[in-house]
C-alpha cells in the first residue's frame, strides 16, 4: 500500500521527493483501524505546491489518493513542501 501511495503522488503531483511511511501499528485499536484502513505520515515535494496555500496543497494530495481514502487510508498526517521550501530547509 505504501508503494502504491508513493507511486500515485509522484505521478498526480509530478513530486520530485515522496516519502510514505505506514503508522498503522501505532494505532492498533483504534476504531479507524478496525475498518482496515491504515494510518500514513508523508512527505512531498512538488512544484505544483508553488503558489498554492497549505489547505490548497492538502487538496491536491487528497484529490490524487481519492480512491484510496475511500477505504485502504484511514488517517493521512502530510507535510508538503515546494522544491525552494526543501531545499531552504537544507536537504536535496
Amino acid at each position: 500500500m505504501r508503494d502504491r501511495i508513493e507511486r500515485r503522488l509522484r505521478q498526480a503531483l509530478e513530486a520530485e521527493l515522496v516519502e510514505v511511511v505506514d503508522e498503522s501499528h501505532l494505532h492498533v485499536g483504534h476504531a479507524g483501524a478496525q475498518s482496515g484502513g491504515g494510518h500514513f505520515r508523508a512527505l512531498i515535494v512538488s512544484p505544483r505546491f508553488r503558489g498554492a496555500s497549505r489547505v490548497e496543497r492538502q487538496r491536491q494530495v487528497y484529490a490524487a489518493l481519492a480512491q484510496e481514502m475511500e477505504s485502504e487510508i484511514h488517517a493521512l498526517s502530510m507535510q508538503t513542501l515546494t522544491p525552494e521550501e526543501w531545499a531552504e530547509r537544507g536537504a536535496s
